[in-house]
C-alpha cells in the first residue's frame, strides 16, 4: 500500500491533488494552529487560492460570523489524527528547503503517512477483536483483505487520505476491541479508555458518535449487557472519571470555537442538517448513485450473514441489525445522502468493523467445507469487482457523483479504455 500510495500521491504534482474539497478542511487546522497560529485562516488566499489549488476547483471550507470573524466549517479531530505526522513535516520542510508554509510536498507526504498508520491500526485492532471471538488464522486473514482491499476502505485510505473516514475506521475499530475487552473482562481501565476513544470518535465526526449502538452486539447477550451496566453503575467513580476525560477530549472543539468565533457553542454546517422525515435508505443502500451494497458488495455479504447466525446467535443479529437500520436511517436523512464527490456510500467506512465482525463470525459458523469454500470465493471475487470499481472510479469512468444505471452497465468491468 505504501508502493501504490507513493505512486498516486508523492510523484510529479500529484501530491498537491491529496487535500480537496472536504479534506481542506479537515487539514486546515493544522496550517492554522502549527505555522500561522491563525484560526480565521487569514492564509487561505495566499496558500490555497493563489499558490497551491486549482482555482477551477474552488473549495471554501470556511464560514464567516455576524462579526466578519472565520471558521471552519468541519470538526478538528480528524486534524488531530494527522498532527504527529504534520510536525514531521514540518521538521522536514524547515531543515531540507521546502517552503514552512504549511503546505508544501513534505506536509502533504506526511498526511499521506498519516493514513496508512490509522489503516495499519485500524486492521491491528480488528484482527485483536477477532482473536478475542476465537476466529480461525485462516479466517482472520479472509476477513482482513476483505476489509483492507473488497471496500471502499481501501480508496479512502490511498487516494483521498485527507478525508476523515480513515481516521474514524482505526478509532472504531479500537473501540470495539475495547468494548469487547470490557464485557469479558469488567476491568475498569477499559471503562475510560472507552470514554477517551468514543470522545475522539465524536471530533472526528459526531455522527460516528452512534457507534455506542453497537455495544449489545459486542456484549454478545443479554445478561453480559446487563452486567456491563451494572458494573458501571456499581463504580460511579470510574464512569465520573470517563466522563470527565471524554467532556475534556470534546472541550477541545469548543475551545476552537471560542478562539475563531468568541463563542463556545456553534452550528458550524450553517444551513446543511438532516431531514428525519425524508430518509433515503434504498438509495444509500442500493442505487446506482451511490448504492453501498451496489459498488461494496462486501458490505452486503457482511449482513447476509445474520442468516448463517441466526440459529446460534439471535441476541447478536437482532443486536447488528438494530444497529445497522439505526445508522443507515440516519446517514440517508443527511440533507445530501450522497454525500458528494465519493466512492460507494463513504460514511459507513467507519462503520466498517462492525460488520467485518458480522463476517468473521459467518465464516466461523460455517462447518460444510463446500459452503465455506464458496463463500470464501465469492469474497476474493468481490474483491477483485471493489479494485476493479475503485480503478474505475479514480479515472472518471465511474463519475464522482452522477451515476446512472445506463452508464454503470455501460462501463461495468471495462478497464480496457483507462491502459
Amino acid at each position: 500500500m505504501v508502493l501504490v500510495s507513493n505512486n498516486l500521491n508523492w510523484t510529479r504534482d500529484s501530491w498537491k491533488g491529496v487535500i480537496e474539497a472536504d479534506a481542506k478542511g479537515y487539514f486546515a487546522y493544522l496550517p492554522a494552529t502549527f505555522v500561522y497560529g491563525d484560526l480565521n485562516y487569514g492564509f487561505y488566499d495566499d496558500m490555497e487560492m493563489d499558490k497551491y489549488y486549482d482555482p477551477n476547483f474552488y473549495f471554501d471550507y470556511r464560514f464567516q460570523t455576524e462579526d466578519d470573524r472565520y471558521y471552519n466549517k468541519y470538526f478538528c479531530g480528524s486534524a488531530i489524527a494527522m498532527s504527529p505526522f504534520y510536525l514531521i513535516g514540518h521538521v522536514i520542510a524547515n531543515s531540507s528547503g521546502y517552503d514552512a508554509d504549511g503546505y508544501s510536498y513534505p506536509y502533504i507526504v506526511s498526511i499521506t503517512l498519516a493514513a496508512l498508520f490509522y489503516l495499519f491500526l485500524g486492521l491491528l485492532y480488528l484482527r485483536k477483536t477477532m482473536t478475542l471471538y476465537e476466529i480461525s488464522e485462516r479466517n482472520k486473514s479472509v476477513v482482513l483483505l476483505a476489509t483492507a482491499f473488497g471496500t471502499n476502505l481501501f480508496y479512502y485510505a490511498i487516494v483521498e487520505p485527507g478525508l476523515s473516514h480513515i481516521y474514524s475506521f482505526a478509532f472504531v475499530s479500537m473501540f470495539i476491541y475495547f468494548a469487547k475487552r470490557y464485557f469479558i473482562s469488567f476491568e475498569k481501565r477499559y471503562v475510560i479508555y472507552l470514554a477517551a476513544t468514543l470522545a475522539i470518535i465524536i471530533l472526528i465526526r459526531p455522527v460516528n458518535g452512534l457507534i455506542i449502538f453497537s455495544l449489545p452486539l459486542i456484549a454478545g447477550n443479554f445478561l453480559r449487557l446487563k452486567n456491563g451496566l451494572q458494573f458501571l453503575l456499581q463504580h460511579g467513580k470510574v464512569l465520573l472519571y470517563g466522563l470527565l476525560i471524554g467532556t475534556l477530549i470534546l472541550a477541545i472543539q469548543l475551545l476552537v470555537y471560542k478562539l475563531s468565533t468568541g463563542q463556545f457553542f456553534i452550528y458550524s454546517y450553517g444551513t446543511d442538517r438532516f431531514y428525519f422525515l425524508d430518509p433515503h435508505m434504498i438509495d444509500i443502500l442500493f442505487s446506482y448513485r451511490k448504492g453501498l451494497f451496489l459498488y461494496t458488495p462486501i458490505y452486503l455479504i457482511a449482513v447476509l450473514g445474520v442468516f448463517v447466525l441466526w440459529r446460534s446467535r439471535k441476541f447478536e443479529v437482532l443486536s447488528f441489525l438494530g444497529f445497522f437500520l439505526l445508522i443507515t436511517y440516519v446517514l440517508s436523512s443527511w440533507w445530501m445522502w450522497y454525500y458528494g464527490g465519493s466512492f460507494s456510500s463513504r460514511v459507513y467506512v467507519e462503520f466498517l468493523p462492525v460488520f467485518m465482525i458480522l463476517l468473521a463470525l459467518s465464516l466461523h459458523e460455517l462447518r460444510i467445507r463446500w459452503t465455506k469454500f464458496t463463500s470464501v470465493a465469492i469474497i476474493v471475487l468481490l474483491i477483485g469487482l471493489c479494485q476493479v470499481q475503485t480503478y474505475q472510479y479514480r479515472y472518471g469512468e465511474i463519475h464522482w457523483s452522477e451515476m446512472t444505471k445506463d452508464h454503470y452497465w455501460n462501463v461495468f468491468l471495462r478497464i480496457d479504455r483507462l491502459m
